[in-house]
C-alpha cells in the first residue's frame, strides 16, 4: 500500500508540473476582445515552446470590458517576458486547439514580478476568414459578369471595324493609312531604343550627377592599333570601383601610377580599354564598360597634368577572354596611329 500511495503522489507531482501546478511560477493577465474558444488548460507558449498554462478565464464585469485571461509562466521566462511583450491566441493548424503565444520583450524593457497585465492581439478568427472568402467569391462573380457583357460590346465593335466603321476601321481596311501607321511605329521604336540607352546611363551615373548619352562615348576610339604598347598599366575593376555593376570610384590611389607616367613621359597615344565580366544583360555591360572607361579617363585628365587629346576611351563589354570581374587596361603608345582593328571581338 504503501508503494502504491508513493507511485500514486509521484503521478500526481509529475502530472501537476507538467500542468505548471508545482513548480516555480509567476502569473500574468491578458485582456482579449475575444478569446476565440480558448479553455483553462490550455499551454502557454514563449518562442514557440510550452511554459505554462492558462490559470483562468474571467468574463468582463460590463458589456464593454474585456475578457481577462490568466497565465501560469514559469520563472525561466522572467528573462525574455517583459512589459513589452504581447499575448496573442493563436490555434494547431487550421483548426485544432487553441494555445496562448507570448512574444519576446525588449532588452530595456522592465521585468515582470508577477500579477502583470501585458498587452494582446486580436486573434484570427475561422469565421470572419471565410466571410472574407465569401466576399471575394461575389466579387468574382460579378467581374464574371462584366468581362460576359463587355465580350457582347466587343462583338459589337468588332464587326463595325471589319465593316470599315470608324477611324480604326478605316484603319485597318485602308492601306495607305497602315503604311502612315507602320512608319510612326518605326519612328517610335528608335525613339524608346534612345530613351532606354538613356535610362541605363542614368542608372550608372545616379550618384554621379551624368545625363548625356554622348558624353561617355566622346573619346572612344573604335579598337586598338596592331602596334605593341609600350607601357601597360592592368588595374583590378574589383577594387577600384564601389560596386560589380557601378561606375563610382572608390580608390582611386590605383590610378596613381598610370598617371605620374603619363604625366612625367612622352607618349603619341593612351587607350583605357575595360571589359566586364561574362555574365549579365550584353548591352548593359558594354555601356558599363563605356561608363567606366569614361570615369578613368576624366580621372586621370583632371588629376595629373598631360595632354588630354592623346587619351582616349574602349569600352569592350563582355569578352571571351575577360576575368570574372573584368579588366582595365591603360595601354600607351609611343606614336599616335589611328585604331584599326579590335583587340578581343566582344560577346555577343
Amino acid at each position: 500500500m504503501l508503494t502504491t500511495l508513493a507511485i500514486f503522489a509521484a503521478g500526481v507531482f509529475l502530472v501537476g508540473r507538467q500542468e505548471s501546478k508545482f513548480g516555480s511560477n509567476y502569473q500574468v493577465r491578458s485582456e482579449f476582445a475575444n478569446v476565440a474558444g480558448l479553455n483553462e488548460g490550455a499551454d502557454v507558449r514563449v518562442g514557440g515552446i510550452r511554459k505554462g498554462t492558462v490559470r483562468s478565464i474571467r468574463l468582463p464585469k460590463t458589456p464593454d470590458g474585456q475578457v481577462t485571461v490568466t497565465m501560469d509562466l514559469a520563472k525561466d521566462t522572467q528573462a525574455i517576458v517583459k512589459r513589452d511583450s504581447a499575448a496573442s491566441i493563436q490555434s494547431e493548424g487550421l483548426l485544432g486547439d487553441k494555445y496562448v503565444e507570448i512574444s519576446f520583450g525588449s532588452e530595456e524593457a522592465e521585468r515582470l514580478r508577477g500579477g502583470e497585465t501585458i498587452d494582446s492581439q486580436p486573434p484570427l478568427d475561422i469565421s470572419d476568414l471565410f466571410n472574407k472568402a465569401n466576399q471575394i467569391l461575389d466579387t468574382g462573380q460579378g467581374a464574371l459578369e462584366s468581362i460576359e457583357g463587355a465580350t457582347d460590346t466587343i462583338g459589337l465593335i468588332t464587326a463595325k471595324m471589319n465593316s470599315g466603321q470608324g477611324t480604326v476601321g478605316k484603319l485597318i481596311n485602308d492601306t495607305t493609312l497602315y503604311k502612315q501607321a507602320a512608319a510612326g511605329a518605326t519612328s517610335l521604336h528608335e525613339d524608346a531604343e534612345a530613351l532606354q540607352h538613356n535610362f541605363l546611363l542614368r542608372g550608372f551615373f545616379k550618384e554621379r550627377g551624368y545625363t548625356n548619352p554622348a558624353e561617355i562615348v566622346e573619346h572612344e576610339v573604335p579598337g586598338l592599333p596592331k602596334q605593341q604598347a609600350v607601357k601597360t598599366f592592368e588595374v583590378n575593376p574589383k577594387t577600384l570601383f564601389d560596386k560589380p555593376d557601378s561606375a563610382k570610384l572608390k580608390n582611386e590611389k590605383n590610378l596613381s601610377a598610370a598617371g605620374q607616367f603619363l604625366e612625367g613621359q612622352k607618349f603619341g597615344l593612351a587607350v583605357i580599354a575595360v571589359t566586364t565580366g561574362t555574365k549579365g544583360d550584353s548591352e548593359k555591360q558594354r555601356v558599363l564598360s563605356e561608363a567606366r572607361s569614361f570615369v578613368v579617363r576624366k580621372y586621370l585628365v583632371e588629376n595629373f597634368q598631360l595632354d588630354d587629346t592623346r587619351v582616349k576611351t574602349l569600352g569592350l563589354g563582355k569578352t571571351a577572354d575577360s576575368s570574372p570581374d573584368g579588366s582595365i587596361e591603360i595601354l600607351i603608345y609611343a606614336d599616335a596611329p589611328a585604331p584599326v582593328a579590335l583587340r578581343t571581338p566582344p560577346l555577343k
